[in-house]
């Protein structure tokens, strides 16, 4: 029998699974907390905690000497040695970093770059700083995968990174190569997909079921989508890409690209130029253009706002959302003037549509595709603990 699910194996996989989950979605609670959560009894709680700790997956740690009330309650928390590579390639730097199954990030570093990576060598520079970290800082990790987030079409079925337009990437098999120069197993998402996923659950979307999420990076604007607390891919994976689409502009001095897209308009490229910079990363570059009292700045800002709101208002119409999330230098030009961002959205969106609109900025900042790429690579693990904790 292929399908163990209704099996008595089948129940003890998702039992373990759903406490798994719990610790690492909620943090540290007790097994009471467990309990109530669970549905569970007592004793399947406590001998379930104690095949996760055998496992290396989870901790025990004495209960809370103020918690008076009641018989005291060990305290369950994720092992912190556990944990994902997660690498953001880009047009100007390959970000990377170490994400606990509790939450933790102990490491993260921005490795510039003086021209496109290539898949290949942005799978030799993982599998390098992978082994500088062990060496080092990561030497009592236990490292079970790596999640890759990039700025393109990333095929759902095999990770196959169909077209990363501004990285010149056509059809690599970027997972494969990963994997081939690490040894570890590999997951490759969208950027903007997996930042959505990652504010959808510990960010500013946690709790939400229909959001809509924009990132904007060096390569450009892409988007995720919650509906009904579920990711939405399409049928290929390739879904939100807000950037590609054409943007309404109705003043014709607000266009600097004749039959240019979205990204094209509202471009980080564009905010480094004002602010007089070659390069940043996104706390460098907001910090910067916040600084300024250049009337250019405010001016290409306030360009982008109107742009952008003409975006956001075409998504609140099609997709009727509680809330709209703005990642990376999005998140900048909303904070540039949020009144009036909202103001611009709420004048051009169906009214009925966007009574219940809130827009807010990501709440996990730079580290929102870090986390979302770590829960790619740490899928199978909380899926099946107990086969990918034996492995």
């Amino acid at each position: 029998m292929n399908d163990r699910g209704g099996t008595f194996d089948g129940v003890h996989r998702r039992n373990l699974s759903k406490v798994l989950r719990l610790v690492h979605l909620e943090g540290a609670m007790s097994r009471a907390r467990l309990t109530a959560l669970t549905g569970l009894n007592r004793s399947t709680v406590a001998t379930l905690v104690a095949e996760l700790v055998d496992l290396g997956l989870a901790v025990e740690q004495p209960p809370d000497p103020t918690n008076r009330v009641g018989r005291p309650s060990p305290v369950v928390a994720a092992d912190p040695h556990v944990l994902a590579l997660a690498v953001n390639p880009e047009v100007d730097a390959v970000t990377m970093a170490a994400v606990g199954l509790d939450g933790r990030i102990p490491i993260r570093e921005r490795i510039e770059v003086d021209h496109l990576p290539s898949p290949e060598e942005t799978a030799d520079l993982v599998a390098a700083t992978r082994d500088r970290w062990v060496a080092g800082e990561l030497r009592r990790a236990r490292l079970v995968g790596i999640g890759l987030a990039v700025p393109g079409l990333v095929r759902a079925s095999d990770g196959l990174v169909r077209w990363a337009p501004h990285l010149e990437w056509t059809d690599a098999p970027l997972r494969a190569l990963v994997e081939q120069a690490t040894g570890l197993p590999a997951a490759v998402g969208n950027d903007a997909s997996l930042g959505a996923h990652a504010e959808h659950l510990f960010g500013a979307g946690r709790g939400v079921d229909d959001l809509v999420y924009l990132n904007g990076g060096a390569s450009g604007i892409g988007g995720g989508l919650v509906v009904h607390g579920r990711l939405v891919g399409g049928t290929g994976g390739y879904a939100g890409e807000f950037g590609q689409n054409r943007p309404g502009i109705a003043d014709p001095g607000d266009r600097r690209a004749e039959g240019g897209v979205l990204e094209d308009e509202v471009s980080r490229s564009r905010l480094l130029e004002v602010a007089g910079l070659s390069n940043a990363d996104e706390p460098t570059l907001a910090a910067a253009l916040a600084a300024s009292t250049a009337p250019e700045v405010a001016a290409e800002l306030a360009r982008q706002r109107r742009i952008l709101a003409t975006a956001l208002a075409n998504a609140v119409n099609v997709l009727n959302p509680s809330l709209v999330v703005l990642g990376g230098f999005l998140a900048t030009v909303a904070e540039s003037d949020p009144a009036d961002l909202e103001r611009s959205v709420g004048s051009q969106a169906v009214a009925a549509a966007f009574e219940e609109v809130s827009i807010r900025v990501a709440a996990l900042g730079e580290d929102r595709l870090m986390i979302g790429a770590a829960e790619a690579a740490l899928s199978p693990l909380l899926a099946d603990p107990l086969a990918a904790g034996r492995n």
